[in-house]
């Protein structure tokens, strides 16, 4: 009997360890400031979104050096035909300069005109 409670004790603390687990990563993956865009490049719609008649938002997550240029870009969700689009205009954009890199997440909407 004490070996199938040391054993269901056991289970119970594994469980607890590999699901609180990634919940802590998840919290320390969120984007680490806002930080102001000093230029913000409209993203340009593209011909098959406009022909198709897609529309909705792109979340771009963007790495912002120091100096306010972004270093790199990558998409969190949104429509593939819309999400490289988003991508472009995010890498051409500035923020202001800050003491370190900051991750930005920036959320594009797409609507046909």
């Amino acid at each position: 009997m004490r070996v199938w409670r040391g054993l269901g004790l056991a289970a119970v603390c594994c469980v607890i360890l590999v699901t609180s687990g990634p919940a802590a990563r998840a919290q320390q993956e969120q984007p680490e400031s806002h930080r102001k865009m000093v230029n913000k490049i409209v993203p340009l719609y593209p011909s098959l979104a406009q022909k198709m008649g897609i529309s909705g938002s792109v979340k771009i997550e963007a790495v912002v050096a120091a100096n306010g240029t972004v270093k790199s870009a990558g998409i969190l969700g949104g429509h593939p035909v819309l999400a490289q689009a988003g991508v472009d205009a995010v890498r051409r954009c500035k923020w202001e300069t800050a003491a370190r890199e900051t991750h930005e997440v920036v959320v594009l909407n797409f609507h046909p005109e």
